[in-house]
């Protein structure tokens, strides 16, 4: 804005230096005499085209053709600022006493580049030494400025950013220079397709805060009826403090709105957004959030962050306080309350992770993922060029606790992945919320390496690989008494066991498992299968051995887990109950059958069947004994 008025000023102060000589003097002669001054006042080169129309009552007018001010020396993109034409009215009155009031500026069609270099530069700086004030100190006030339709491009080659805005419209009125000033900017985001956004700012002392003087400010942007909003004091330098408030029904259609990087998070993590608290920046590189209280959806959180803006990428170091975190929609599951059929396929946007560096750490009353259940938590995060890390330094879940991390990386396409542990956890809160499973219950130990790719819910799922073990201890199994199906004992529904123990691999979201082990008094168990955790389905073979049954022989009771995880099966594997069972009485069967067919094939063939010899032996020796008798016959 500076520059701007630099422009303005010194070709209405051109005009008023000439006094009566602008009478008789043509148009381009008193632009030409206004250019070297701005040229001087600025150290940017500016060019107009077309005719320079000047009219003297009752407003002193200056109106331009097409005019461009030079980027800076160190950018190849062209002009800074080109536009349509430029309209400067001066009153008349005030240039008697030496004032310069300037009663309206006016910017037609505007493009106006804003570049930052990759060393922090900006073309928007005047140069040192450029040329002083450039009577600046004769202006006075300003009635109105005014751009009609511009357009706006940011580059920030430090950061590889780019933001673009059409449709800008600028109204600025400040009566008095030293004094208050309000501005409305209207403007629309390429490529959005909602509605316009609004800036609106007030400020006590205009002058004053161009030149780095900290003065109070006001100011709020409205996109997509929701609002930001800073009140206190600031300055041009980079200097602010004061109070901010969010209110974002949209956060994505805000963020679209203004221009910022698109945005679709989860719900729990800021569909809406609302925020309160202070606000400390020092010279545009070092900023504080203090007491922040935040509402990302129904989650209430509390925070205290520093950001250093000054690195390519700004560097955040947080501390976050809550109650009860709800991030069940993570889980990604469907069906409104019922047991979910799928994964949800819904794309997952990763982006937010490389925005920022930094550190944070959580703690919070309790954490629900949906499939996961945490209580009393503190987690400790590490985010670094896209990857994000997260240490669980002290968390609850389901009695006992958890340990390791929790990596998403979103460097090279989207994949999570972990080193998890975990130690006295109930097993049956852990099935159940994990996978629908309400049988077992126990303390249990285990670990857990994975890794999942994809770019949804749905496909990290199906391409989990891995490893990990669980023991359990002290458990029982529910709905079910082995004690009465195996040893026809008296006993409830239910299953009390020593321990159950199973290792498994993951493979293309199928958890395989082929070692589980189960002891308990007068039995034991094997089990082995898949659970399809892309597939949300079973398909488990669990075999009890009840060793004391059939005088000390045993009863095997193999038991088929089988279905969708909304509707799993449970029934005993016939065929495997009498091939474990009858072994012996099947075998007795099978002699049996093959003697009878033994005796009636010797009766009706009178092949002898000797001892050891199977009966297709015998029938094809005495095949080849008739066929050797019938050459015989032809010979002779």
């Amino acid at each position: 804005m500076r520059w701007i008025f630099r422009v303005a000023v010194i070709l209405a102060l051109v005009v008023v230096l000439l006094g009566a000589v602008v009478l008789i003097l043509p148009g381009e002669r008193v632009a030409a005499v206004a250019l070297d001054q701005i040229r001087a006042a600025t150290g940017r080169d500016v060019q107009l085209e077309g005719d320079v129309d000047l009219k003297y009552f009752p407003v002193l007018r200056v109106r331009t053709g097409p005019i461009n001010i030079a980027n800076a020396d160190w950018s190849d993109r062209g002009p800074m600022l080109q536009a349509e034409g430029l309209l400067i009215g001066v009153e008349t009155r005030p240039l008697f006493s030496g004032q310069i009031r300037i009663k309206t500026l006016e910017l037609d069609r505007p493009e106006l580049l804003l570049e930052r270099h990759d060393d922090g530069r900006v073309n928007w700086e005047i140069e040192a030494g450029s040329g002083g004030s450039g009577g600046r100190q004769f202006a006075v006030g300003l009635d109105q400025f005014v751009m009609r339709d511009g357009r706006v491009l940011i580059l920030d080659h430090g950061r590889k950013t780019r933001q673009s805005f059409e449709r800008v419209e600028v109204k600025l009125r400040a009566p008095d220079l030293q004094g208050r000033a309000e501005l409305d900017v209207g403007f629309r985001a390429e490529g959005h397709e909602g509605g316009a956004a609004t800036l609106t700012a007030e400020v006590a002392a205009l002058m004053p805060f161009l030149d780095g003087v900290v003065v109070p400010l006001t100011f709020g942007i409205e996109a997509e009826k929701g609002r930001f909003e800073f009140t206190g004091r600031a300055n041009t330098r980079g200097d602010a403090e004061g109070d901010v408030a969010v209110n974002l029904p949209s956060s994505a259609a805000f963020a679209g709105a203004v221009g910022l990087p698109r945005m679709s998070p989860p719900r729990g993590l800021g569909q809406t957004i609302k925020a309160s608290g202070k606000l400390v920046l020092t010279e545009g590189e070092a900023l504080a959030l203090r007491q922040i209280d935040l509402a990302l959806d129904h989650n209430e959180l509390n925070i205290d962050v520093d950001i250093d803006l000054s690195a390519k990428r700004p560097y955040a170091t947080a501390r976050v306080r809550a109650g009860t975190l709800d991030f069940s929609a993570l889980s990604g599951g469907s069906g409104g309350g019922q047991a979910a059929t799928t994964w949800s396929d819904e794309p997952l946007d990763a982006g937010a992770l490389g925005q920022f560096n930094g550190q944070a750490r959580l703690t919070a009353g309790a954490i629900d993922f949906g499939s996961l259940k945490l209580g009393k938590s503190e987690v400790m995060l590490n985010l670094e060029r896209s990857r994000a890390v997260f240490t669980l330094v002290d968390v609850a879940a389901h009695r006992g606790t958890l340990g390791g991390e929790f990596v998403i990386n979103n460097r090279g396409g989207l994949s999570v992945g972990g080193k998890l542990t975990m130690t006295g956890v109930e097993a049956r809160d852990l099935l159940r919320d994990s996978a629908k499973i309400k049988a077992v219950s126990g303390k249990s130990d285990g670990h857990l390496n994975f890794l999942g790719v994809g770019g949804s819910i749905a496909k990290i799922m199906k391409s989990l690989k891995g490893d990990g073990s669980i023991r359990i201890v002290d458990g029982l199994f529910e709905g079910i008494s082995l004690d009465r199906v195996m040893l026809k004992q008296d006993g409830g529904r239910s299953t009390p066991f020593d321990s159950l123990t199973a290792g498994f691999t993951l493979i293309g979201g199928n958890l395989q498992n082929r070692d589980l082990t189960l002891v308990m008094e007068d039995i034991e168990a094997r089990g082995e299968g898949r659970v399809g955790i892309g597939a949300m389905d079973i398909d488990y073979l669990f075999t009890p051995v009840a060793l004391r049954a059939r005088g000390g022989q045993g009863v095997a009771v193999p038991v088929r887990i089988r279905g969708p995880w909304s509707d799993v099966k449970v029934m005993p594997d016939l065929r495997s109950v009498i091939t474990l069972n009858f072994k012996e009485e099947i075998k007795a069967a099978e002699k049996k059958i093959e003697d009878a067919v033994r005796e009636r094939v010797e009766q009706e063939t009178g092949v002898v069947v000797e001892e050891g010899q199977s009966l297709e032996d015998a029938l094809k020796e005495k095949a080849e004994d008739e066929l050797k008798k019938g050459l015989l016959k032809l010979l002779d």
